[in-house]
C-alpha cells in the first residue's frame, strides 16, 4: 500500500492544484462524466478562496510529489441545508464536508488516505458527487459512506448532486 502525507496547502501550491483540477476534469470526461466540472470550474478564484480559508490540503507521495488535493470545510454548508428523496443519517451533530477531491490517475489509494485523514478531524463527514461520476460514487461507498439523498448546489440551483454521509462511531464508543 502506498504511503501518503497530507499537508495544509499553501498559496504557492495553487498552480499544482489547478493542474490536478484539470487532470481530474479530463478523467471525469473520459469516464462518462462531462458535466460535473465544466471548463472554468473550479476557477483559480475558487482555489485561492480555499487556500485563504485554510481548509485546502495536498496529498504527497513518498517522494514528495503532489498527487492529490481536497478541501475539508466545517459545516454547515448551504448546499446541504435541504436534502430530497432521503434524509441525513444525523442532522443534529456538527459536520465537515469534503469538496474538490483530485488525484493523479496513477496514484492509487489517495481517496482512502483522504478519508483516513478527515475522519481523524471529524466523526461526521459529508460529501456529494454528480450522478455520472461513477468513479467517485464507487470510492465513496467503498470507503464507508452511506447514500442519503439528493442536494442542489447553492452556487447553481439546478446542479443536482448525490449526497453521502459517514458517521464514525470510534469517537462514540465507551472505553472499557
Amino acid at each position: 500500500m502506498t504511503s501518503y502525507t497530507i499537508n495544509r496547502a499553501m498559496p504557492d501550491d495553487a498552480e499544482v492544484i489547478m493542474q490536478l483540477m484539470e487532470t481530474s476534469r479530463r478523467t471525469m470526461q473520459e469516464n462518462g462524466n462531462p458535466c460535473q466540472w465544466p471548463v472554468g470550474y473550479p476557477s483559480r478564484e475558487v482555489i485561492d478562496d480555499d487556500l485563504q480559508h485554510g481548509d485546502c490540503y495536498i496529498v504527497c507521495d513518498a517522494a514528495g510529489k503532489v498527487v492529490g488535493s481536497f478541501v475539508l470545510r466545517q459545516g454547515p454548508d448551504p448546499s446541504y441545508g435541504h436534502i430530497y428523496e432521503g434524509k441525513w443519517l444525523d442532522d443534529s451533530m456538527p459536520y465537515y464536508v469534503i469538496h474538490r477531491v483530485t488525484s493523479l490517475p496513477a496514484a492509487h489509494g489517495v481517496f482512502s488516505a483522504i478519508i483516513s485523514y478527515c475522519i481523524q478531524r471529524s466523526n461526521n463527514l459529508r460529501i456529494d458527487t454528480h450522478r455520472d461520476n461513477h468513479i467517485m460514487r464507487h470510492l465513496v461507498e467503498k470507503n464507508g459512506f452511506t447514500y442519503c439523498g439528493i442536494i442542489h448546489l447553492s452556487r447553481a440551483r439546478s446542479a443536482e448532486r448525490l449526497a453521502y454521509q459517514m458517521i464514525s462511531c470510534n469517537a462514540c464508543k465507551v472505553q472499557p
